[in-house]
C-alpha cells in the first residue's frame, strides 16, 4: 500500500519518471515471456512505444534492441546466454597470467588441466 501511494505520487508529479518506470517494467515483462510469438509481439509493441516516448535513453535502447532483435528472440526461445563460456574464459585467462613465467606451452596446458580439469589431488596441496 505505501508503495502504491508513492507510485501514484510519482505519476502525478514526475510524468517522465513514471513513463520511464512503465517502459522499464513493460520491457522486463516482454522479456519474461516463454512463448516466442507472444514475446515478439510484446517487444515490437514496446519498441514502438519506446521510440515515440521522447525519452532519449529509451529511444536509444529501442534502436539497439531493434538492431539485435533476432538475437533477443533467440534468447527468449532457448534461454541460453554465453555467461558460462565467458566465466570459463575468464578463469583460463587468470591461470594463463599466473603461468606467465613458464617457458613452454605444455607447462601452461598442464597448469590449465590442474586448475580447471577437476583433478582431485590426495593429499591436498597446502
Amino acid at each position: 500500500q505505501p508503495q502504491r501511494c508513492k507510485l501514484s505520487e510519482i505519476e502525478r508529479r514526475f510524468q517522465k519518471l513514471y513513463r520511464a518506470y512503465l517502459l522499464k517494467e513493460s520491457l522486463a515483462a516482454g522479456l519474461d515471456y516463454r512463448q516466442p510469438k507472444r514475446a515478439e509481439a510484446a517487444l515490437r509493441e514496446w519498441l514502438a512505444w519506446a521510440s515515440r516516448s521522447r525519452l532519449k535513453p529509451f529511444v536509444k535502447t529501442a534502436r539497439t534492441i531493434r538492431k539485435h532483435l533476432g538475437g533477443v528472440l533467440a534468447y527468449i526461445k532457448g534461454r541460453m546466454t554465453n555467461g558460462l563460456v565467458e566465466g570459463i574464459n575468464t578463469r583460463l585467462r587468470m591461470v594463463a597470467r599466473r603461468a606467465y613465467g613458464f617457458g613452454t606451452t605444455s607447462a601452461l596446458i598442464a597448469m590449465l588441466f590442474l586448475c580447471c580439469g577437476g583433478i582431485q589431488l590426495a593429499p591436498k596441496l597446502p
